[in-house]
């Protein structure tokens, strides 16, 4: 049964009908594996920033905040920094909507599992100071 309202059982069929839990240490495990996922999305997310910023030829963050108008493009339309970074992008994007989806079996530990996974996901990999720097390239949240 697809539930359409938060509960709080350890029995959740997540993403895919084989992905049953009936069991603590199932649905512990499926929590972790959720908890994971959650903080690879960030660690995802800061590579690919980090390459793109490489590959439009930026300067650290200081710079673009002095001159956020004046960036010197250093690579090609099809580069090797590109072509990886529209892979990740495609790849991050990906695992952005399997969260969405895990958390749309609106199993509250999933939800807990997903959410705590991205805060330690992003003070592990992305709250460094160079997080300044402005990226409005996609204002989806998932992606």
């Amino acid at each position: 049964m697809m539930h359409m309202t938060f509960y709080w059982g350890r029995q959740v069929t997540l993403l895919f009908d084989f992905w049953r839990t009936d069991s603590w240490p199932s649905y512990a495990l499926t929590l972790l594996a959720c908890f994971l996922f959650s903080a690879f999305y960030q660690y995802l997310e800061d590579r690919r920033v980090r390459l793109n910023r490489i590959a439009v030829g930026q300067k650290p963050a200081i710079a673009d905040v002095e001159t956020p108008l004046l960036q010197r493009k250093v690579v090609g339309k099809f580069s090797a920094a590109r072509i990886a970074g529209t892979a990740l992008f495609g790849i991050n994007s990906g695992v952005g909507y399997l969260l969405m989806l895990a958390i749309m079996s609106f199993n509250g530990g999933v939800f807990l599992a997903v959410v705590v996974g991205l805060m330690i996901g992003y003070l592990v990999f992305r709250s460094e100071s160079d997080d300044v720097t402005l990226v409005v390239d996609n204002p989806c949240a998932c992606a």
